[in-house]
């Protein structure tokens, strides 16, 4: 069985997509096959229920059901993270239980955007931290969606104030030199798991500076697995390489403000998924888009052939 998530936490966790039918209802039998190709994927945990899960979009009831549904699949085979941030501290901190009593493996919190200065986030996350107990928190970093700046400093104090946070999700962009900064830091305090983000554009750098690996949702989960793998064998240009044939669609999907759209769209196409549906408010691709994607994915497979 699947454990907490430590600050030794390495490998793929790959983010999920939240599946919905055409007509916007939650889709159980697409979120079973979505997980069975994560798990073909050779995935080394998954994250649910994150900003790219659509979680705003889904009611209490909803992310429970798709939660529950997730962890009767895996099995406990892997690792199963959710994201539990929320405006109201009371039910992040209700649903976190939940979560963790459901079998969970930890939780991932990002500081709400109402945050507007460095000390009132290590005071957030102190508060939260306090309430959760011993929950495993990944902390996110994400300022590009949140609005919140955390300083290296700010991080390692937050760190230190609240055990429960073992990792650290990395997405700030730039932000190779601060993670550089975050892992120089392990010489000082206890370790931090470090899991990069971003849709893996930055993947093979961000591994060559010290990231774990990655927790993100590219719609080729294997190409994040395979990268991973090679950098942790010592193998740094074979990773290289397997990235650079998926890189034209790694950069497509990176797209602000229509990536989930794309990214659901290649589920959808790989059969991971029924629909491509993304819910209010929410992106949807034009046929130039479509067209655009149906000849990046002939081009990956014609390099993957050759």
């Amino acid at each position: 069985m699947a454990g907490r998530i430590t600050g030794n936490s390495r490998g793929v966790f790959v983010i999920s997509a939240t599946p919905f039918r055409d007509d916007g209802a939650l889709d159980l039998d697409s979120t079973d096959r979505l997980v069975d190709a994560y798990l073909s994927a050779g995935v080394d945990g998954m994250t649910v229920l994150g900003m790219m899960g659509e979680a705003a979009k889904l009611t209490l009831d909803e992310s429970s059901r798709f939660l529950a549904r997730v962890l009767k699949r895996v099995a406990g085979r892997i690792p199963v993270v959710v994201g539990a941030s929320n405006a109201g501290t009371d039910n992040l901190v209700a649903f976190s239980h939940e979560a963790m009593a459901a079998g969970s493996s930890g939780v991932m919190i990002a500081p709400v955007p109402s945050l507007r200065h460095e000390e009132a986030v290590v005071g957030y996350f102190a508060e939260v931290c306090d309430r959760l107990g011993d929950i495993p928190v990944v902390l996110q970093d994400y300022p590009q969606a949140t609005g919140v700046n955390l300083s290296v400093p700010t991080i390692e104090r937050i760190f230190e104030r609240c055990p429960q946070i073992v990792c650290f999700k990395h997405e700030d962009w730039p932000g190779l030199n601060k993670l550089s900064a975050l892992r120089a830091g392990d010489a000082k305090r206890r370790r931090m798991s470090i899991l990069v983000g971003n849709g893996g554009l930055y993947l093979p750098q961000e591994l060559a500076r010290g990231a774990d690996g990655a927790m993100t949702g590219f719609a080729y989960p294997e190409m994040l697995v395979g990268v991973c793998r090679a950098y942790a064998a010592g193998k740094a240009g074979e990773g290289e390489d397997l990235f650079d044939r998926y890189l034209p669609l790694v950069r497509y999907e990176a797209q602000p403000g229509i990536g989930l759209a794309i990214r659901k769209e290649v589920l959808r196409r790989r059969g991971f998924i029924g629909s491509a549906h993304v819910r209010a408010p929410g992106p949807k691709l034009s046929a130039t888009d479509g067209a655009e994607l149906t000849s990046l994915i002939a081009r990956l497979e014609a390099r993957s052939k050759g």
